[in-house]
């Protein structure tokens, strides 16, 4: 009998198309039609969602904007990634993302449209790109699947709206498995060396963090690329010698620079890129270990803005709602999948495909749930690709089977039962959040469970068909709400986190705040008084500077008088930190030196340094400073500069700002 294929795969005879329908049908469509009406929904969806209301957070995050600010203004300054234009010091990650983002301002002018536009794209892009990578394997189903998942989960629909680099490192990351997949098709090896290409280019935007792919890239060519064991070596040490040039080329330059001729390298202790990759931004990241300045990073010993290390933190209160919501479902179906294929051919690209995705979310998972320093919830955004990819894989797989193989539609209606479980208990955390919704989503997902267990041949042959989508559809429900609530809700700082509060303000709170360095971080509405003298929303009056942060003031008085006497000095003033220094920066359109860089502790500028800046007259005026302290050098030099500024320089009060003057110090 003739057949043709249905919207999810299945055969389906000729004469009988799904829906009844035939001119209308799915069906009826070529499988190149299919994927074209799909892709266009698909991208048109996430442009919608990661566009609308997109300046509702102004700035977002002040450090990166300021960044990029100074990156449209000085071609030094964009290269190195520092945070003013006058190349004091950088950001504490490498300048990537900060690149597309300067870029930006340099064509359409400094604005929020202008900052988050290019996140926005990212996400676009990257859900684009994860559609084309899944139906290579699996279908247009199963990529609608994998897209629609990845849309909506909380942590993608945050962070393709925000300026913090993750953005930028997933779109490239996904874009990696893309082409380690067209390389899969006859083992070219020049497809290798650009998924290479690419992950250098993740760590160029977030340092090591993007080399958590390398084990999944390099398995798969080495166990599924169609051709001799000689060449998928020969390809994997191309693609191994791509990773570390196009990773390590601007880190070797950087250090070859004297450090005289360029700008400190904020969140380093020693002034140098290869500390700040290796210690604070690498194995600090893991181990807890020392962070700028000498103190213990943030999140030692498991805490932090993340909760506790260990096997559940993906489900805690910080990271579940984030990301949560389908990993059941996602190792069903890469277990199922696995077992469906154990019996292909070496180089089965579907079998391939699982290995990647399925490697991809293990070693991520083991790595955030288990690393003790710094870590916040947003990371999980690199785990959406993946999740999604499983998802709608393990989906399409079952569903196929399941007319064959009773125990498929079981194991489908497992999953379903789980993901919907959880996200039952995900948003019973939240009772005042779209009540009832949970329970609803938990029920409906139960009966399309039940439908999908019973044999294939039971009458009405199109009900399990709707009910396995009903039952997508209510795992859905819970980050679709979240993503209703994150597109309307302003956020700034550094810990942004999706959806409603769980676990409130405080230490590794979700959308809270926790102290670092005797600032904070904040996620929702904007910074807290007294976080930035002069900047605080207690003081002064609004200056929106063409998008300031959702609640960041800034002190109107202050920035008008720091720019009618700024004469000819490099830097406007010198602020305690970047989330001093950020703000006037972007109203003033000026540099200015942010001291200690991203938290207030790094050790620069020293004592000596600052009465040189002062000296030179590159820099006049510093608002009332004494650092975070924290003991060690840091706390000492920062004790320094206060003592002396105190007893040198002039101390005005300007809109209720403490300012010195150090004209003529001595």
């Amino acid at each position: 009998m003739t057949t043709i294929e249905g919207p999810l795969g299945e055969e389906l005879p000729a004469g009988r198309p799904w829906p009844p329908t035939a001119h209308l049908s799915l069906a009826s469509l070529s499988d190149v039609a299919r994927a074209r009406m799909a892709f266009a929904a698909i991208v048109i969806l996430a442009g919608l969602l990661y566009t609308w209301n997109l300046t509702v957070s102004g700035y977002a995050n002040t450090y990166y904007s300021a960044a990029a600010q100074a990156a449209s203004q000085s071609w030094s300054a964009f290269f190195f990634g520092s945070l003013d234009a006058a190349n004091f010091i950088t950001i504490d990650k490498p300048p990537l993302a900060t690149w597309l983002m300067g870029l930006s301002v340099r064509v359409l002018g400094l604005s929020s449209w202008s900052i988050l536009l290019p996140e926005a794209i990212a996400g676009v892009a990257t859900v684009a790109v994860l559609f084309a990578t899944v139906r290579r394997s699996f279908g247009t189903a199963a990529a609608t699947i994998a897209g629609v998942v990845t849309a909506f989960t909380p942590a993608a629909v945050l962070i393709f709206r925000y300026n913090n680099p993750d953005a930028l490192l997933t779109l490239l990351l996904v874009s990696a498995a893309w082409a380690l997949s067209r390389g899969l098709d006859a083992g070219r090896i020049r497809w290798a060396v650009a998924a290479g290409v690419l992950v250098g280019l993740g760590f160029l935007t977030k340092y090591l963090q993007a080399y958590l792919v390398l084990p999944a890239l390099a398995a798969v060519w080495l166990v599924a690329a169609p051709v001799s064991f000689q060449r998928r070596l020969a390809g994997l040490i191309a693609a191994g010698l791509a990773v570390v040039v196009s990773s390590g080329w601007w880190v070797a330059v950087v250090e070859l620079i004297p450090a005289a001729d360029r700008p400190f390298i904020g969140g380093s202790t020693t002034n140098s890129a290869l500390e700040l990759l290796l210690g604070y931004d690498g194995l600090g990241r893991l181990f807890g270990m020392s962070g700028p300045g000498g103190g213990r990073g943030l999140g030692g010993g498991g805490g932090g803005f993340g909760g506790d290390a260990g096997v559940m933190r993906l489900f805690n209160d910080q990271f579940g709602g984030q990301i949560g919501w389908f990993i059941p479902l996602a190792f069903v179906g890469l277990g199922a999948g696995l077992w469906i294929h154990r019996r292909a051919v070496r180089s089965d690209q579907r079998r391939a495909a699982y290995l990647l995705w399925g490697l991809w979310l293990g070693v991520h998972a083991a790595v955030f749930s288990f690393m003790s320093g710094i870590i916040h919830s947003y990371y999980a955004v690199a785990l959406a690709p993946a999740i999604a990819a499983l998802v709608g894989a393990g989906v399409v797989d079952l569903w196929r089977l399941r007319s064959r193989r009773i125990a498929a539609g079981f194991v489908l209606a497992l999953g379903l039962v789980m993901s919907g479980w959880l996200s039952w208990q995900l948003l019973e955390r939240t009772p005042g959040f779209a009540p009832g919704l949970g329970l609803a989503a938990m029920a409906v997902a139960t009966v399309a469970a039940v439908v999908l267990a019973l044999p294939a041949r039971a009458p009405r042959p199109r009900l399990p068909a709707v009910a396995l989508g009903l039952g997508l559809v209510a795992l859905l429900a819970g980050p679709i709400a979240y993503a209703a609530d994150t597109v309307s809700t302003a956020y700034s700082g550094g810990d942004p986190a999706a959806g409603p509060a769980v676990a409130g303000p405080g230490f590794g709170g979700a959308n809270g705040a926790a102290p670092v360095g005797g600032n904070v971080f904040f996620g929702r509405n904007g910074f807290a008084p007294g976080v930035a003298p002069g900047i605080g929303a207690t003081t002064g009056n609004p200056r929106p500077g063409g998008g300031a942060g959702p609640g960041e003031t800034v002190n109107d008085a202050l920035v008008d008088y720091l720019v009618a006497n700024e004469g000819t000095a490099t830097w406007l003033v010198a602020a305690d930190s970047a989330n001093q220094a950020a703000a006037i920066q972007l109203a003033s359109g000026k540099p200015v030196m942010a001291m200690g860089g991203f938290s207030g502790s790094d050790p620069a500028p020293t004592l000596e340094q600052l009465q040189g800046y002062v000296r030179s007259g590159q820099l006049r005026f510093v608002i009332g400073a004494g650092g975070p302290g924290g003991g060690g050098r840091v706390g000492s030099e920062a004790s320094q500069r206060a003592s002396w500024l105190a007893q040198a320089c002039s101390a005005i009060d300007v809109g209720g700002t403490t300012l010195y003057d150090c004209a003529g110090a001595s």
